[in-house]
């Protein structure tokens, strides 16, 4: 993921989508050679010069200004995310080399996050990192993923399963969606950790094997994933829909707990007492049959 390939296409791609009748810039006759906003009507708006833009949109954000990042934001009307993503790619560009060598540790959830999750059993909830790896989750949560969790990959993820699992087309209510929020999510971690060979590993192996993720990646749409409402076509109790939240947990950085609750009264909440039955049935026949396999071997 060249840095200065990120930075050109998504300031050409930001600007393409803007008319010069939304940005209330007059429009005269003649043909337009390119979609959207020229990069001098850009500039105009940001309040730069035209070669300034222009060494900007090549890629170039070395020593850019806080405030010319937020007149540019402001020029190319970027959404919460769109002005979290540029400054991401700044922040980059302005890192040393050393710091831009250095990588993260291995992320990694402690017992009491666990504890926490264990003890949220109406809810499924589960913890996972930037690049939707699940590192961690409570009984409900594996249970509604557990199409997810036939894949002996660990840890799960939820861009491979989307993108490479047969079974994950009918998985979700609208596929299409759950398939642009998620690369959105990844091309948002992209600018926030260029340098994360894991990410760059797995957009490598999603790009490599799937047409629908390219199309989407080449896109370069970004979103956070905070809350919003998610359909499931479970394959134990049906049609589920619950609204989910995220929530970071500070003391450990990239890292965040999505829970998800059911409308009181409601047919989903119906569904997710008998998935959580589902669950709980399964757990004890796991374990009974880990006991009776752990004395098996003690006779030996």
């Amino acid at each position: 993921m060249d840095h200065r390939t990120q930075v050109r296409e998504f300031l050409v791609s930001r600007r393409a989508r803007i008319s010069p009748e939304t940005s209330g810039l007059p429009v005269y006759g003649g043909n337009r050679r390119v979609p959207g906003l020229r990069r001098e009507e850009v500039a105009m708006l940001a309040g730069v010069s035209v070669d300034y833009y222009t060494r900007v949109e090549r890629g170039n954000l070395s020593g850019v200004s806080e405030s010319v990042l937020e007149a540019l934001a402001s020029a190319l009307q970027l959404d919460e995310a769109e002005r979290g993503h540029l400054f991401d790619l700044a922040r980059t560009a302005n890192a040393s080399q050393r710091t831009r060598a250095r990588r993260s540790p291995r992320p990694t959830v402690r017992p009491v996050v666990q504890r926490i999750l264990d003890a949220m059993e109406g809810v499924p909830a589960f913890v996972r990192n930037g690049r939707l790896d699940v590192l961690a989750s409570n009984v409900l949560g594996e249970a509604l993923y557990s199409e997810m969790y036939i894949d002996p990959v660990r840890p799960v993820n939820h861009a491979r399963f989307l993108f490479l699992s047969p079974r994950a087309e009918g998985f979700w209510g609208d596929h299409d969606k759950a398939a642009h929020d998620t690369v959105a999510i990844l091309r948002a971690e992209a600018g926030r950790n260029p340098y994360d060979k894991a990410l760059t590993d797995l957009v490598g192996e999603l790009s490599t094997r799937s047409e629908a993720f390219r199309t989407l990646w080449a896109a370069h749409d970004v979103k956070y994933h905070r809350s919003g409402t998610k359909v499931f076509n479970h394959p134990v109790v049906g049609r589920i829909e619950l609204a989910f939240e995220g929530f970071e947990l500070p003391a450990d950085p990239g890292l965040a707990v999505l829970a998800y609750s059911p409308e009181p009264g409601s047919a989903s909440e119906d569904a997710l007492r008998l998935l959580a039955s589902w669950a709980a049935t399964n757990r004890q026949e796991e374990e009974a049959s880990e006991a009776g396999a752990k004395a098996s071997d003690d006779r030996l």
